[in-house]
């Protein structure tokens, strides 16, 4: 499996603040993550960079000595590269506003 941009989201029972400590002490320390988020009260964790996704849940289990059961994997750099195709349309919204307002305040 090759290394992609991900969103993965796990279940990872976190029962004190002791365990959620741990837990995001472990996350931390994976560079390839971008961004995480801990959901103490439903035991969930998402995290989202360029990973491998079995290798970043084994990581948290060697690191935490927790189980952690992966729930969803989404593939993000298939939504990426479509989003590269699509032009902005926001900026030609913004410059014929700005166009409009130019042209009532000279008027």
């Amino acid at each position: 499996m090759t290394v992609k941009h991900y969103c993965m989201v796990m279940r990872i029972n976190i029962d004190c603040s002791g365990c959620y400590r741990k837990v995001k002490r472990a996350i931390l320390d994976m560079p390839e993550l971008d961004s995480h988020l801990l959901e103490k009260q439903q035991t969930r964790v998402v995290v989202c960079g360029r990973f491998i996704p079995q290798d970043v849940a084994i990581k948290i289990k060697k690191k935490t000595n927790r189980r952690v059961e992966i729930l969803d994997i989404q593939d993000l750099t298939e939504n990426n590269e479509e989003m590269e195709d699509q032009k902005p349309i926001t900026n030609n919204w913004t410059l014929l506003a700005t166009q409009n307002q130019i042209e009532t305040c000279l008027a």
